[in-house]
């Protein structure tokens, strides 16, 4: 038995296997001759590849690898189209190698493993048909990668350099180009430039606007680079001592529009990614909530206010909004966004913290949107014992949502349905809405 990690290091060993199932990360899973289990990235399931461990020694429970040869390629495999996808490179997309069809499927096969396994649901009891749906305009072709996101974190290397972090990894890759960018992202020309003392670069290209914005975390004692980029841009910047974002010149928000709404959002706040998702998820959850006249609502983790600002649109002046959120700017942005309607109050608070405060014994409709770990049993619990008629649930991690799920079946909730979006090509992100309802008034 070896003495030590570094004589027990399996890093850099190569195994000739055959793939098996994808799994929830973004990597398929793998078995050595010998039964050792590996996670694999840049594989599909069915191939059979030479996988290079990339972490793990001989205790690991599970070994991480890389595919560094495909002997056998799945039907589904495409050459990656970004030079910078692949194994020991950005770590940023996990299915370029794969044809968009099928990494929703893919997708798919991660969602329905993750209610079954966490919750104890088929995609049937689910009221799901199995499919992730790509957001409009998204359908392009294998080979080509649709340029979606918005809003891209670029880390900086010693040299000043940008580019996206290795897969887990603190190691930057610098690129010339990131594919999935936006095209108002890509327009700042964030990457054709130096930034000398900087952490990270953050560019923002509003939807519905022409609002640009660049974000600037320098390192400890650096001075912000005068910045001139290819477009007009307000620039903001991380406080390096209290981490806070201060305005360096421009507007300290952009603006993002949405269910035929403008929405500030203010200091690099959230706001979703994909240029469709805001009106996708918008839609999805008023379909699923079917809100009426008088209700009252909660909208839970609401951020700069969307899902409060649909539902005060539909539940009218009889109607009554509620909406909580843990983010200082981002509760300034709500009630800023949200001044029109008399019937709505934003919080600021933890969710589990708040509700409970509030006195709030009865509510018709919630929404909540909680980040990537879920709302947990407390929060699932409370949310049952109000009564509400139905709960839409959004969701960008599948594996919380089957979780929460499960605690609301714990109080009489089932899921009504589910549909599932392709909000994140090349990725294996995927969003999810669920709509729960009291399982004895099931309609």
């Amino acid at each position: 038995m070896p003495k030590n990690a570094a004589e027990s290091s399996l890093v850099g060993e190569e195994y000739e296997v055959e793939v098996g199932p994808v799994a929830h990360g973004g990597h398929c899973i793998a078995r050595t001759a010998e039964g050792r289990v590996l996670f694999v990235r840049h594989a599909l399931p069915g191939e059979r590849i030479v996988a290079r461990v990339t972490e793990g020694d001989e205790t690991s429970r599970f070994l991480r690898a890389d595919a560094v040869t495909v002997l056998d390629p799945s039907k589904d495999r495409i050459e990656a189209p970004c030079p910078y996808a692949g194994p020991g490179k950005c770590g940023g997309c996990d299915w370029q190698h794969a044809k968009p069809g099928a990494q929703r499927r893919l997708k798919g096969e991660v969602v329905a493993e993750q209610l079954r396994r966490l919750a104890g649901l088929t995609p049937e009891e689910a009221g799901w048909d199995g499919t992730v749906v790509p957001a409009e305009g998204d359908k392009v072709p294998a080979g080509e990668v649709p340029a979606w996101r918005t809003r891209v974190q670029y880390a900086v290397d010693a040299d000043g350099r940008a580019g996206l972090r290795k897969h887990r990894s603190h190691e930057v890759q610098p690129i010339d180009r990131c594919l999935i960018a936006a095209p108002g992202v890509s327009e700042l020309g964030v990457e054709n430039r130096d930034w000398p003392g900087m952490d990270s670069v953050e560019a923002i290209a509003a939807t519905g606007s022409q609002d640009r914005q660049v974000v600037l975390t320098p390192r400890p004692g650096a001075r912000l680079p005068l910045v001139e980029l290819d477009k007009p841009v307000s620039v903001l910047r991380v406080d390096e001592k209290d981490g806070g974002v201060h305005r360096v010149h421009g507007r300290a928000f952009v603006r993002e529009r949405a269910d035929d709404r403008t929405y500030r959002v203010g200091n690099g706040g959230f706001w979703q990614v994909h240029p469709k998702a805001a009106d996708t998820l918008v839609r999805a959850v008023m379909q699923g909530l079917l809100p009426r006249k008088g209700d009252t609502a909660l909208d839970l983790y609401c951020g700069a206010g969307l899902f409060a600002g649909a539902l005060a649109d539909r539940v009218g002046e009889a109607g009554a909004v509620l909406g909580i959120e843990s983010g200082k700017r981002a509760v300034e942005d709500a009630r800023h966004n949200l001044r029109d309607f008399d019937r709505v109050r934003v919080e600021q608070g933890k969710v589990e913290q708040v509700l409970p405060r509030t006195g709030i014994t009865e509510v018709d409709i919630i929404v909540l949107d909680p980040p990537r770990a879920g709302a947990g049993k407390q929060t699932a619990h409370h949310l049952a014992s109000l009564g509400a008629r139905r709960i839409a649930y959004v969701a960008c991690d599948p594996a919380a949502l089957a979780r929460d799920i499960a605690y609301f079946a714990e109080k009489g909730y089932r899921v009504r349905t589910l549909r599932a979006f392709d909000l994140f090509p090349m990725t294996h992100h995927v969003e999810c809405v669920a709509i729960l309802e009291p399982a004895e008034k099931g309609l």
